[in-house]
């Protein structure tokens, strides 16, 4: 049976409140190794002059002291299903410091937020023992006053959590924000609806790159891997090689062998279709299949993609 929703609008009286300067460099650790993923952008150092690159990096310490993340719940809904009923708040994640036309929100119930604190507190409970998550209430969960004080209180435990900084950039607190769309996106691929795959993914490759901005892009990879694999089923050609391009260099820095020569032979086909100069994907194609041949299988990127979250 479908859900009934009764939307409970809430105005937004309190604005999220900002965490402390964020650092210019950070690291981020994947299966057990820390990579340094700061960059200065521009031209290649190798080409600058010392007072070049003084310039340059003074534009990114400008960026990165203006630009911070917010964290606001303007609203809430209650679900009535037959055996339950539950609030969710809507959390919109914005990017101080510059216009932010991307609005990215997710939905969360008051469950979501609890399991997330349990899991901080197994890491980090000396780190948030000053952070509360606000107390379950007994009765009136569905009163709109009681709903408007947790939606407020809810939005500045978010704040507060932001400003710990090896909470922000822990991986609970990547997950707690995209790991639900995700398996909902993997299963629909697996399903065959990549129209609805795709839109999904593309909310979710957003939110992860506000999230994401000074972890390591290794993050990015399998949505840009599923993104890649959902254009192409749809006949995407020219988004499906530039999300899958867009994919290639992390793929190759951090070493992801299970990905690498699945993406540069969709890379190669695509690039073909489109009549790109594929010569040298398709040399570094061929290197990679014959150091792998006899050691691992040979998969094309769906069916890596498949695998994810199963």
């Amino acid at each position: 049976m479908a859900e009934e929703a009764r939307l409970v609008r809430i105005p937004a009286r309190q604005k999220a409140k900002k965490g402390p300067d964020t650092v210019m460099q950070e690291s981020d650790q994947h299966n057990g190794t820390t990579y340094e993923t700061l960059q200065a952008p521009g031209p290649s150092s190798s080409g600058l002059t010392t007072r070049e690159l003084q310039q340059n990096w003074k534009v990114v310490k400008k960026q990165l002291r203006s630009s911070k993340l917010l964290f606001e719940i303007p609203s809430a809904r209650i679900i009535a299903q037959p055996l339950s009923k539950y609030v969710v708040y809507e959390i919109v994640v914005i990017r101080s410091g510059s216009y932010d036309s991307r609005r990215v929100s997710v939905e969360r119930r008051y469950s979501d937020f609890v399991r997330f604190h349990r899991r901080l507190l197994e890491e980090f409970s000396d780190e948030i023992e000053d952070v509360e998550l606000p107390r379950k209430l007994l009765t009136g969960n569905f009163d709109e006053e009681n709903i408007n004080e947790r939606r407020l209180a809810l939005q500045d435990y978010l704040a507060k959590l932001y400003a710990v900084r090896c909470v922000r950039y822990s991986r609970h607190f990547s997950e707690f924000f995209n790991r639900q769309e995700q398996i909902r996106a993997y299963g629909l691929l697996r399903s065959g609806q990549f129209r609805l795959a795709r839109d999904l993914l593309q909310n979710i490759l957003e939110l992860m790159e506000k999230l994401a901005q000074r972890q390591s892009p290794v993050l990015l990879v399998p949505t840009l891997c599923a993104l890649a694999v959902c254009h192409r089923d749809l006949d995407e050609t020219e988004e499906s090689f530039s999300t899958a391009h867009r994919a290639l260099p992390p793929v190759r820095r951090y070493g992801l062998k299970r990905y690498r020569a699945p993406l540069l032979e969709l890379l190669v086909d695509l690039g073909y279709q489109l009549g790109r100069p594929v010569a040298q994907i398709q040399e570094e194609l061929t290197g990679v299949r014959d150091a792998e041949r006899g050691l691992v299988s040979f998969l094309s990127l769906k069916q890596v993609v498949v695998q994810e979250f199963t």
